[in-house]
């Protein structure tokens, strides 16, 4: 990539080394340490874990959730986010400071100091997996370790700055929420329902993070990310989302083919999934690429809250049946 900035890993990767913005910490608030945290992140995984929780009690189980549980699973997950999303803000901090969008963040501002923020994401990545190894399962434990090591090493400390395929292989760390809240149930990860959960959360985060990607690419070159509609353009970023839309729609279905969800998911699911194609196809044909990578950006958030939605409401009804 022509416009790639110059990195050094070891600066990003220790602590001790404190180099480039936020070496001296000013003015600190409590609303630094929640910020760094990312809670707008943090909100949207929860409810996939939600889910994932809800459909495996539905499908495997009877009677009403052990609410306990679930809140347990919700504190350790959000606890491993937040540890990802901290050391999340600790690696990207010089790269945040080239940023319009970012460079007021505590750590490229300079408000907060980066040993700080490595403690504090190292003590909550810590906590969450320990708690639930303790009173989830420890298959969630190892999940939520697994998707931290992703979001942390492979995808903010490798990818994003080498490889347009960051947006992809990320993915998997967003896609392992509702897995977490199955297994916390059933102890496992032997239903296929649970891999067909993951395999539609990680179907649906390209198309999702390339849209942003379009609408953020003057940020992104700027700051030296490889990203795919800086690298390779707009007509291959389509192309891109186009393929993965393509392939989440039938993916949905298995949801219903495996017996977990009813009909009112899949006519649901088969709208949406339409909706969401067309909208795809439109791609091809407009004059403003911004408005339209804005329209599928906010597309896709509503097509995964009406699709968890959806399978929150029919699994209720047959746990109620």
């Amino acid at each position: 990539m022509n416009q790639r900035a110059s990195y050094h890993p070891h600066a990003d990767t220790f602590p001790d080394m404190e180099t480039g913005p936020g070496a001296m910490p000013q003015r600190q608030t409590w609303k630094d340490y929640l910020a760094v945290t990312k809670p707008n992140l943090i909100a949207p995984n929860l409810l996939t874990t939600f889910i994932g929780f809800w459909l495996a009690w539905s499908a495997t189980q009877s009677g009403w959730p052990d609410v306990p549980l679930l809140l347990v699973t919700l504190l350790g997950t959000a606890l491993v986010i937040a540890s990802g999303c901290t050391l999340n803000n600790y690696l990207d901090r010089d790269f945040d400071q080239r940023m319009e969008r970012t460079k007021n963040r505590p750590l490229p501002d300079g408000r907060l100091a980066p040993r700080v923020a490595w403690r504090l994401g190292a003590a909550l990545g810590i906590a969450g997996v320990t708690i639930l190894a303790l009173f989830a399962s420890p298959v969630a434990s190892l999940l939520a370790l697994t998707g931290l090591f992703v979001y942390v090493w492979v995808y903010t400390a490798w990818l994003k700055r080498t490889s347009t395929l960051n947006t992809v292989i990320g993915g998997i760390s967003g896609a392992i929420p509702p897995m977490i809240g199955w297994s916390a149930v059933t102890g496992t990860l032997d239903h296929p329902a649970v891999w067909v959960l993951f395999v539609l959360m990680f179907l649906w985060q390209p198309p999702h993070f390339l849209a942003l990607g379009m609408l953020r690419a003057d940020d992104y070159r700027a700051a030296g990310f490889v990203m795919l509609p800086v690298v390779a353009g707009f007509a291959a970023t389509k192309r891109q989302i186009l393929q993965y839309v393509a392939a989440m729609i039938p993916a949905s279905f298995f949801l219903y083919g495996f017996g977990v969800v009813g009909k009112l998911y899949f006519i649901g699911a088969a709208l949406l999934g339409l909706a969401y194609l067309v909208m795809s196809l439109r791609g091809f044909h407009v004059h403003d690429d911004l408005r339209w990578a804005k329209q599928m950006f906010a597309f896709s958030l509503v097509y995964l809250n009406a699709i968890l939605a959806l399978i929150f409401v029919d699994s209720l009804w047959r746990m109620v049946n």
